[in-house]
Order: structure tokens, then C-alpha cells, then sequence
């Protein structure tokens, strides 16, 4: 059992637990990834080193609350345990070489962003930072990312907090500008990540995203991860959880990734309400 040191509520559909798993924190680096279940019965799911403590053994997660198995992570609190933890998995995000990167995060993918900048700022390397929220009253983690980026600009979709419009629009000025980057890594809902792949495609700008699709086992073996790259103007197949989940966006098939990560949309919102429910009685 993994107990759960303490709890924040970043917004309210989003949550960061830390929890005591001292081997995973050891060993983790940024873009990585761990899979955990709430109880025996659970179901895996796969969520983002969000941050370490090697000294107090911690591991932060950070995770947005959108079908059964969140439901029921986002009912423990401080003190409470969840059956099972394992990582680090994945490959972490390449940084060797970069003086200059910019990170794009977009709404809870910033929960990935943000440690990956922290490593980078860490590293000596120039760190622009631009995150989006469809509102103000679902940003999270602006402190965080100021502390650690040499800019930072933040946009809201409506226009409630910061520049109004999407995380492109910002980038494209600055690439139009003159702006030279060693390297672009965004994180966040697929669509945003094809676009902003297609905004830096014009300036070849290497361009890296990080890729979350369904997983189960972690390990390669089930192939629910499976993503379709075009290398050379080759379809390649790919595992998220072993070869990823950092990728280069250039060769990334955005539209088959979306469409097969709607999938299971209707299957997760039932369960979600079911679960949804079973609190309720229970109160």
C-alpha cells in the first residue's frame, strides 16, 4: 500500500496528491510515468511523475478528474493509501544539447510541462513558457511555471485571465519574430498538440510531444498504447508506454491517435456516473 502524504486541489476538476514511494522516487526523471490502482479491484491507469522528493522518499501526481478510477482517487485524502504504484516507466524526455526550449502546456497537460521545464531551467537552458486554460478558474500552476521559465505567457480561450486565444497564436508571433529555439515540447489534448506542430512545421523547429493514450499493462505487451508514426514515408508502429511517451510531432499521425482516443468516450462517462453514485449513496 501507498500512502498518501498530502493532497491539494489545484482547480476543481484537478487534484495533486503526493505520495510516499520512495523506490520510484529515486529513480524517476521528467516524462516519465507511473501506473497505479486505487483498491485490488481497480483498474490501471497511467498519470505523470509530476514532480519527486528523493529525500522524503514522495512522488507528486497530478490528475484531472474525467471517468471512474479518478473519481475514486480524487475521494482519498491525506493518510489514506491506494493499493499499488509502479514506475518509473516510459523514457524520459530528452534534454542533452538544449540551450534554448520552448514548453506548451495545455490545461492539465501543464502537470507534465512543468517538471520538464523545472529539469531544463535546472540544466542552465533558456526556458520560454506558454500554457493555455479554456478559463481562469482552470489554471493551474502559474507560480510554478514562473519560477522556472525566462518567460512565461499565459492565454485563456474566453479571455477570463492573461491573452485571449490559444497557445499558437503567441508561439507563431514569436517564430515569426526571429525566435530561435533548439527545440519545442508540448504536452496537452491531442488537437492543441497537432496545431502547435503545424505552427512550428513552416520554421523547422524540432518539435516534440508527449503522447498519452490508453494503456493498461505499461510494458508494451498489451499494445493498447499503439501509435502510428509516418518515418520516412513509412508507417511505423510505435508503443507510447515503452517508446514513448515523448515522440517527435512531425511524424506523429494526430488524427488516428484522436480517433482512437475517442473510443472508449461514452464507456468512461457511464462509468464515471456510476461512480459518481456510489459516493453519493454512501454519504
Amino acid at each position: 500500500m501507498y500512502k498518501i502524504i498530502s493532497r491539494k486541489e489545484l482547480n476543481p476538476t484537478v487534484t495533486q496528491l503526493e505520495i510516499l514511494a520512495p523506490l520510484v522516487a529515486a529513480k524517476a526523471l521528467p516524462g516519465q510515468f507511473i501506473i497505479l490502482r486505487v483498491d485490488e479491484e481497480g483498474e490501471r491507469i497511467p498519470l505523470t511523475v509530476a514532480g519527486t522528493n528523493k529525500v522524503a522518499g514522495t512522488v507528486k501526481i497530478i490528475f484531472q478528474i474525467v471517468g471512474a478510477t479518478t473519481e475514486k482517487l480524487n475521494h482519498k485524502y491525506e493518510g489514506d493509501s491506494i493499493s499499488d504504484f509502479v514506475g518509473p516507466l516510459g523514457t524520459a524526455t530528452h534534454t542533452e544539447g538544449i540551450k534554448k526550449v520552448c514548453i506548451i502546456g495545455g490545461g492539465v497537460g501543464c502537470a507534465i510541462a512543468m517538471p520538464v521545464a523545472e529539469e531544463f531551467h535546472r540544466l542552465g537552458a533558456e526556458v520560454t513558457s506558454i500554457i493555455g486554460f479554456r478559463s481562469k478558474d482552470l489554471l493551474i500552476l502559474e507560480d510554478e511555471f514562473r519560477a522556472c521559465s525566462d518567460k512565461l505567457v499565459v492565454m485563456t480561450d474566453d479571455g477570463s485571465y492573461a491573452r485571449q486565444g490559444n497557445v499558437t497564436v503567441p508561439l507563431k508571433e514569436m517564430l515569426e519574430a526571429g525566435e530561435k529555439f533548439d527545440e519545442i515540447i508540448t504536452i496537452g489534448p491531442l488537437i492543441m498538440m497537432k496545431f502547435v506542430v503545424l505552427t512550428a512545421k513552416p520554421f523547422g523547429v524540432p518539435c516534440t510531444v508527449s503522447m498519452n493514450p490508453i494503456m493498461i499493462d505499461g510494458t508494451g505487451m498489451c499494445g493498447g498504447c499503439r501509435l502510428t508514426l509516418n518515418v520516412d514515408g513509412k508507417k511505423v508502429t510505435k508503443f507510447a508506454c515503452v517508446d514513448g511517451p515523448d515522440f517527435n510531432g512531425y511524424e506523429v499521425d494526430f488524427d488516428e491517435a484522436m480517433s482512437r482516443g475517442r473510443m472508449y468516450f461514452d464507456f468512461e462517462r457511464h462509468a464515471h456516473e456510476e461512480t459518481c453514485n456510489l459516493f453519493k449513496k454512501a454519504e
